[in-house]
C-alpha cells in the first residue's frame, strides 16, 4: 500500500497518521508534546520535547501498518508558536513561545502607542496582540548571547530542520503569514516589518509553497532516509484544505484548546471588524486567501468547569448542560484575554448574573454555550465584511463530534454545519497537499471527491434574544478595568 505519512504537531499532542491513496487513514499514533506555565500568562514548550513527541508518534503509527510504502511526509503544525536554535549545531537556544503566551502584552501596547498598528495590519492582516509572533521573536533574540549564529522560525521550520538533519531551513507561506514579518500581498519577508519588530529577517527560513519540496528525511526511525517532505501548512489551514473547502465562502470551525474559524476568499481583502486575513495555502506560487477569527479559549473551558462541578469528565459536563435551557448566567472564557473579534488582552473570565436560583446545570450550559457564542461573533464579523453568503461550513476537532455542542453552534450561527467522522482534518489536509505534490492525486477536483463520511446538522428555529443579550452583557463586564491584586 502506498501512503503519505502526515504529522500533525499540536499544542498538547503530536499525532502521526498514514493516509492511503483512497484518502483513508489506515494507522494512527500520538504522543504528548508537553507544556509549561513558568509565570502567570506565560506559556512555553520544550523544542526538543516537541521533536521527540513527533518521533514517538511516528513510531507508534508505523507499528500499526507494517508493509506500507511511505511515498512522502507531510506536516501540519500549531501556529504562532515560535522558537530559536543554533544555526550550526541545531541545538535550541530558547523555549518555544506558545501562541497562548501573553508575555509580550506590554511590547504590543508599546508598538500600538508608537503608531504601528495600522501599518502592521495592512501588511500582515494581523493585529498587534500577544498571540502573534513578531514581539515573541524579539523576546527570544534578546536573550541570546551576542555572536551566536541563530535560526528562528515557526514550528514547521523547526520540525523540518530536525527531520532533515539540519539540512533545510524552510517554511511554508501559510505559517509565514502568521509570523507578522511576512507581507501578504508581496508574498515575501518584509524589511519594514523586521524593523518595526526589531528582527533581522535574514534569520528567517526560506518561504515555499504549501505543496513543495521541503527536503528529505534523515535519521528518522522507520522512515527510509531520503523520503521527501512534500508539504507543510498551519494546522487550521490544513483542516480547511482537508475538508475540500476550495470555493470562496466555504469555511470551517476547528474546536480544540482554542478555536479557529476560517472562510476562503476570492482574493486578498484587508481585514477589519476584529478578524484577520491570512494565506490559507499557496500552490504553484498562487496564494489562496482566507478570513480567520482566532478564539483563544474554546474547549479548554470544559474540563475546567467539569472539575469545578465535581464531574468525572467532559462528557458528563455536556450531558448536564443539555438538561438546562439557555437561560442561566452569562459566562465569558477570557482566561487569557479575548481573541477575535474582540481582541482585548485585559479581559478576564467571569460568570455574570448568578443568583440563589442558579443551578449546576445552568452553569454547565453557560460554559458550553460560550463555545457557540464565540463562533457566532466571529462569523457575524466575517459576514459583515465579505458581503457574500457563507458557503459550506465544516466543523472538526474533538468537541465537533458532540451532537449537542454542534447543534448549539448551528442554531446560533443560523447555518447548517457539517460534522466529519475523522477528527484528523489537519493531518488529512497536509497529506492531500503532499500527495498533490508527488502526483498521488492529480488536482484539487480529485481531492474534493475523496470519500468523507459526514453528517449535516441543520439549524433549529430558536429565539436567542435573551441569550445574546446576556452574552453581550457578560462581555462588557469582562472588559471592565480591574484593580490589580497585590502580587500580580
Amino acid at each position: 500500500m502506498r501512503a503519505i505519512l502526515a504529522i500533525d504537531q499540536g499544542t498538547t499532542n503530536s499525532k502521526a497518521v498514514l493516509v492511503s491513496e483512497s484518502g483513508h487513514i489506515v494507522a494512527r499514533g500520538s504522543a504528548p508534546a508537553g507544556i509549561s506555565y513558568p509565570e502567570p500568562g506565560w506559556v512555553e514548550q520544550d523544542p526538543d520535547r516537541i521533536h521527540a513527541s513527533v518521533r514517538e508518534a511516528i513510531e507508534l503509527c508505523l507499528q500499526d501498518a507494517p508493509g506500507v510504502t511511505i511515498e512522502a511526509v507531510a506536516i501540519s503544525n500549531q501556529r504562532e508558536s515560535v522558537t530559536v536554535w543554533h544555526a550550526e549545531t541545531g541545538k535550541p537556544l530558547g523555549p518555544v513561545l506558545s501562541w497562548q503566551c501573553r508575555r509580550t502584552a506590554a511590547d504590543c501596547q508599546r508598538l500600538i502607542a508608537d503608531g504601528h498598528l495600522k501599518r502592521v495590519e495592512a501588511l500582515t492582516g494581523l493585529p498587534l496582540d500577544p498571540m502573534f509572533p513578531g514581539p515573541k521573536f524579539r523576546w527570544l533574540l534578546d536573550r541570546i548571547p551576542h555572536g551566536r549564529k541563530v535560526r528562528i522560525g515557526t514550528i514547521d521550520s523547526w520540525l523540518i530542520h530536525c527531520l532533515t538533519g539540519g539540512r533545510s531551513h524552510v517554511c511554508d507561506a501559510s505559517n509565514a503569514a502568521r509570523s507578522q514579518l511576512f507581507d501578504l500581498e508581496g508574498q515575501a519577508w518584509s524589511e519594514e516589518l523586521g524593523s518595526i519588530f526589531g528582527v533581522d529577517i535574514r534569520l528567517l527560513p526560506e518561504v515555499l509553497d504549501s505543496s513543495a519540496d521541503f527536503g528529505a528525511t534523515h535519521g528518522l526511525a522507520g522512515v527510509p532516509d531520503g523520503t521527501p517532505i512534500r508539504s507543510a501548512i498551519g494546522d487550521s489551514h490544513a483542516a480547511l484544505f482537508g475538508h475540500g473547502a476550495f470555493k470562496p465562502g466555504d469555511g470551517k470551525a476547528t474546536f480544540g484548546t482554542g478555536s479557529s474559524v476560517m472562510t476562503t476568499l476570492p482574493r486578498f481583502i484587508a481585514p477589519r471588524n476584529g478578524i484577520t486575513t491570512t494565506v490559507a495555502w499557496r500552490i504553484d506560487g498562487q496564494p489562496t486567501y482566507a478570513f480567520e477569527g482566532n478564539i483563544l479559549v474554546c474547549a479548554a473551558s470544559l474540563p475546567w468547569m467539569a472539575s469545578i462541578l465535581g464531574l468525572p469528565d467532559v462528557a458528563s459536563l455536556v450531558d448536564l448542560a443539555a438538561t438546562a435551557e439557555p437561560d442561566g448566567p452569562g459566562f465569558v472564557p477570557a482566561f487569557v484575554g479575548l481573541g477575535a473579534p474582540h481582541w482585548n488582552s485585559d479581559a478576564r473570565a467571569l460568570f455574570s448574573q448568578i443568583n440563589f436560583s442558579t443551578t449546576r446545570a445552568q452553569m454547565a450550559r453557560s460554559v458550553t454555550d460560550s463555545i457557540a457564542l464565540q463562533v457566532r461573533d466571529v462569523i457575524t464579523a466575517m459576514r459583515a465584511q465579505s458581503g457574500g453568503e457563507l458557503g459550506t461550513l465544516y466543523v472538526d476537532g474533538g468537541p465537533s463530534r458532540n451532537r449537542f455542542l454542534m447543534q448549539c453552534v448551528s442554531n446560533l450561527v443560523r447555518h447548517a454545519v457539517i460534522q466529519c467522522e475523522a477528527p484528523e482534518a489537519s493531518a488529512l489536509g497536509a497529506a492531500y497537499l503532499a500527495g498533490l505534490s508527488i502526483g498521488l492525486w492529480p488536482d484539487l477536483d480529485a481531492i474534493a471527491t475523496l470519500p468523507r463520511n459526514t453528517e449535516v446538522i441543520e439549524p433549529e428555529a430558536i429565539d436567542d434574544t435573551t441569550l445574546l443579550n446576556r452574552w453581550n452583557d457578560a462581555l462588557a463586564r469582562s472588559t471592565l478595568p480591574t484593580t490589580p491584586v497585590k502580587g500580580e
